[in-house]
């Protein structure tokens, strides 16, 4: 669990003051351990390393890979191995300052925060000749800021789903430390985008392959959803007529609702059908307009129901929704993390129990 570097450190106590003062990592903190004690959200062991002056902690976890938790309750992976991580500290000691940096953000602005935030550290403490002799010492090589701010950016996107640290005693998550990852929506749904793109192109594999599918069937329903196409009523139809196996689910309701909005009164008796497939289908699609009634009033029912249960915007989709497509594609972390995080949200506001606002479109 310990990489080269952090094995030199160990053994070579010049080195090891030299990391401790002025980069702030240091090893004799270790033994101390955190005020309170934490755990993982998946479980995985946890090796405290390092510590430093503010009352933060290095732990190594079982890939490797280095996870820095602040005590004011943050925290984060800031590197893929040991020696990864102090390449960064030692590389960018300011580093806490860049966490909302990016590559996108240009090399100017890059270098200009990191000239600033070194230029007040030089006035404490040596930094120059000290990161030299380590890297030297460590073999360590010489990157430019802007490198080592696309690893931190990229080490701290990777901290969910699979390194979320808990307070071992009230179970509460720490925050995110760094940039926010996608909505949840991106990842659950992108299976969802890639099999509704190759039904449009034609392909009779992804066609019988969806169709057969329950889990890629309502994510592809998901999938259209939210990005709605003239052309795509006759893959629709094909979707709605499997999706009837299932019987009542919200996604039966919308096919339904896609199907109804493009409005030909020659799908009147396929919803019918639908409908009456049995007493649950019945009660969650009542309402319907019967066969022969017009195209105004199938496009009214179904804009109705659309813009009562549905929308297009993702973002306003109840959270179980994606919470349980993550966790019928295996997704059990991301589902576990989203999970804690809401219930933490209403630890922290009881008022949520009480008011619906927070929580869209209640089912």
């Amino acid at each position: 669990m310990s990489g080269h570097a952090l094995r030199l450190l160990r053994q070579d106590h010049r080195l090891a003051e030299l990391v401790a003062h002025p980069f702030d990592v240091d090893l004799d903190r270790a033994a101390h351990g955190r005020v309170e004690e934490v755990r993982l959200a998946s479980g995985g062991p946890l090796d405290a390393v390092a510590g430093d002056d503010t009352g933060g902690t290095y732990f190594v976890c079982a890939d490797g890979s280095v996870l820095y938790a602040e005590s004011e309750g943050t925290a984060g992976i800031i590197g893929s191995s040991a020696d990864e991580a102090l390449e960064l500290v030692i590389g960018l000691p300011g580093w806490r300052d860049y966490i909302h940096l990016s590559p996108d953000d240009g090399e100017e602005k890059i270098l200009a925060r990191v000239t600033e935030t070194e230029d007040e550290i030089r006035e404490y403490y040596g930094i120059d000749e000290e990161r030299a002799e380590l890297r030297a010492a460590l073999g360590f090589p010489e990157r430019s800021p802007v490198e080592l701010v696309g690893r931190l950016r990229a080490a701290l996107l990777r901290t969910e789903p699979d390194f979320v640290l808990l307070n071992a005693d009230e179970g509460c998550a720490y925050d995110r430390l760094g940039p926010a990852g996608p909505p949840l929506w991106e990842p659950v749904l992108a299976a969802g985008r890639a099999d509704l793109t190759r039904l449009r192109e034609g392909d009779h594999t992804a066609w019988r392959g969806v169709a057969e599918d329950p889990v890629r069937r309502r994510l592809t329903l998901r999938a259209a959803q939210f990005d709605r196409a003239e052309g795509d009523l006759e893959l629709l139809r094909h979707l709605l007529r499997h999706e009837t196996r299932s019987s009542m689910t919200e996604e039966l309701r919308l096919a339904v609702v896609l199907v109804g909005l493009h409005g030909d009164t020659g799908d009147l008796p396929l919803l019918s059908e639908v409908r009456d497939t049995d007493f649950g289908t019945a009660c969650g699609l009542r309402g319907m307009p019967e066969p022969g009634a017009s195209a105004v009033e199938l496009r009214r029912w179904a804009r109705q129901l659309d813009e009562s249960m549905f929308g297009t915007d993702p973002s306003d989709e109840p959270v179980s929704t994606w919470t349980d497509l993550a966790r019928d594609q295996g997704m059990t972390e991301l589902a576990r993390v989203t999970l804690i995080r809401e219930l933490d949200g209403i630890i922290m506001d009881q008022s949520r129990l009480r008011r619906p606002a927070p929580w869209p479109r209640f089912r």
